[in-house]
């Protein structure tokens, strides 16, 4: 599909990013195109982005309709010729969640997208803080509350999308289908099966059968029928608005329907798709599982029966705990790192000990005694090798004081 451009290049002021110029120019003709009228976009600001993006802010100097003061713009950046299954989940997701009531949609309205230029026209939330903020900051009342919210909001959005599986793919299947149902199931899959032989290469420590048994229902976890709901896959804090209205969740390119026990185990590593986590007070975990909890019992009140959830709780943690091990040190580029600036950012080495002492931890809480011994043995030897004395994952700054 081609894209039409304005008459007229946008104004946007100053030396003006190549990047950000087109993906304006290409938002101009994809909304002039949406709303049958020339829509003009000004003052653009780069929000960052990464190597497969450009994002940016504008001011609607423009329209005829009653569109919003400014925009969001995501544009993915990829070669036209390249399959782009980012590009489909975001703007499968964000379709998903415009076409719900707003008191249910946990993410920015869309108000436009386009294939052809691979572009997503979004509401824009303002500069409310992210979690990251709230965690990073001084206040650990505050960060205590943002965090609660946040698991209350990921449990609202796990009750709201449970019964939309087919929608959400009748959405992807209008763009393109996406190569993988679930963009954790080849990388899933593969460190279920390759970690034991990387341990004792790496280690020296030895898995045994029942560990293996306890990873296999890890993987099979990617493919049970039950407590299936929309993931936004990468829920780190960076990626969750704190706003007047809710926790608003971003960065949907990784979004899925999968079992949401996987976003609950999130709470509990915690987030395993980053690589700089700082650690959280006692009990908080426990209090933010409570909070998700109380969402979903809604619709899978199964999961109020303490049977039924902490033994798939502890599946799903040993899984992103194996799942980010391999990565470590079978792929580190697939690592992600949220966008702190901070100097004294947790080293992955500490991050990835603390994942294995918490498995170990809450493991033999769960009665698996056979998972809690061989993450004990992990971890041991993770601080043989690195450090030379028992290392203690630092609170995120919010909570030291």
């Amino acid at each position: 599909m081609s894209v039409e451009t304005a008459a007229d290049p946008p104004t946007l002021g100053g030396e003006a990013d190549p990047e950000i110029l087109a993906t304006v120019v290409a938002a101009e003709a994809v909304l002039s195109r949406r709303f049958g009228a020339r829509i003009t976009l000004t003052e653009a600001e780069d929000l960052g982005g990464s190597e497969r993006s450009s994002v940016a802010r504008v001011r609607v100097a423009a329209s005829p309709f009653s569109l919003p003061r400014t925009l969001v713009l995501k544009r993915y950046v990829q070669p036209l010729h390249e399959h782009c299954d980012s590009f489909v989940r975001e703007a499968a997701s964000y379709q998903l969640f415009t076409a719900l009531a707003s008191e249910d949609r946990m993410c920015p309205e869309l108000f436009a997208h386009d294939p052809g230029s691979r572009l997503v026209v979004l509401e824009d939330l303002g500069r409310a803080p992210t979690l990251a903020d709230k965690l990073l900051g001084d206040d650990a009342r505050a960060a205590e509350r943002a965090l609660l919210s946040y698991a209350r909001s990921l449990g609202r959005l796990h009750a709201t999308t449970a019964s939309r599986e087919a929608d959400f793919d009748a959405l992807q299947r209008r763009l393109t289908v996406p190569d993988f149902k679930d963009p954790l199931a080849i990388d899933g899959a593969k460190a279920m099966n390759d970690l034991p032989a990387v341990l004792e290469a790496e280690l020296g420590v030895c898995t045994s059968a029942a560990v293996l048994e306890c990873a296999e229902r890890s993987r099979n976890l990617l493919e049970t029928g039950h407590h299936r709901a929309f993931s936004p896959s990468d829920s780190c804090p960076d990626n969750n608005l704190i706003t007047n209205r809710g926790v608003r969740f971003l960065d949907l390119e990784g979004g899925c329907v999968r079992n949401a026990i996987f976003d609950a185990a999130f709470l509990r590593v915690p987030f395993p798709s980053c690589w700089c986590p700082f650690g959280l007070p006692n009990g908080m975990t426990d209090a933010m599982l409570a909070g998700w909890r109380a969402e979903v019992r809604v619709v899978w009140p199964d999961l109020d029966d303490d049977g039924v959830l902490l033994p798939a709780l502890l599946d799903a943690q040993l899984f992103w705990v194996w799942l980010t091990t391999w990565q470590f040190f079978s792929r580190p580029e697939a690592a992600q790192t949220h966008s702190s600036l901070l100097s004294d950012t947790p080293p992955e080495t500490h991050v990835l000990t603390d994942r294995w002492r918490r498995l170990a931890n809450d493991a033999l809480l769960a009665g698996s005694e056979a998972v809690a011994e061989h993450a004990a043995a992990v971890c041991d030897r993770l601080r043989v090798r690195w450090f030379d004395d028992d290392p203690v994952l630092a609170l995120y700054p919010a909570f030291r004081r």
